[in-house]
């Protein structure tokens, strides 16, 4: 995302200034939401749906859209496999017998087989669990994926001010946003 928003930051200057007044700033600001938006999906490897998949089902049965959902929520957001990478997970599962698949209600849930079972808990952490750096700079897995999450959501609350917000109120956010890039570059700054 390097040069992608102006030197100036929001709002320096003035209402949305450095991005040619506050119509320029709503833009950067779709371009950021677009952006994460873009980074909230599927940031894994096919080994990791596998090791999801596996995490998962050593703890209960659960049908595909469900395991979908859990890795997501786990992941803080920051990885929704699709049912594309999914699906031919838990069928190779399948034929590999590591899994089985029953049929209830027009849904299949899956369960690990005796093999299942021994490859999840010789599998270590699931994916979104990480592993603990220890050097200058490792962080806590969950943080980094809760990032992304948390400026979409600035962003969707900035792009709702400028849809229905008053002048005044669009002024007073443009405030808060700048306030806040501050204190962000404040945080890196720390040593």
């Amino acid at each position: 995302m390097s040069g992608s928003f102006p030197a100036g930051g929001f709002g320096a200057g003035g209402l949305g200034g450095g991005f040619g007044g506050p119509e320029g700033m709503w833009q950067a600001f779709d371009q950021l939401r677009s952006t994460f938006e873009k980074k909230v999906g599927t940031r894994m490897g096919r080994g990791d749906v596998r090791a999801a998949v596996l995490a998962l089902l050593a703890e209960k049965p659960m049908h595909g859209y469900q395991i979908i959902r859990e890795i997501e929520e786990r992941s803080g957001g920051s990885w929704k496999p699709s049912a594309g990478s999914v699906y031919p997970t838990l069928q190779l599962l399948a034929d590999e017998g590591i899994i089985t698949a029953e049929e209830s209600n027009g849904r299949k849930t899956y369960a690990l087989t005796e093999a299942g079972r021994e490859e999840a808990a010789d599998a270590g952490p699931a994916p979104w669990e990480g592993s603990a750096g220890t050097g200058a700079g490792a962080g806590d897995s969950a943080a980094f994926g809760a990032l992304p999450k948390a400026g979409f959501e600035l962003a969707q609350a900035a792009a709702q001010v400028r849809r229905t917000g008053t002048p005044e109120q669009v002024e007073a956010a443009v405030t808060v946003l700048d306030e806040a890039r501050r204190r962000l570059y404040a945080i890196l700054a720390q040593d």
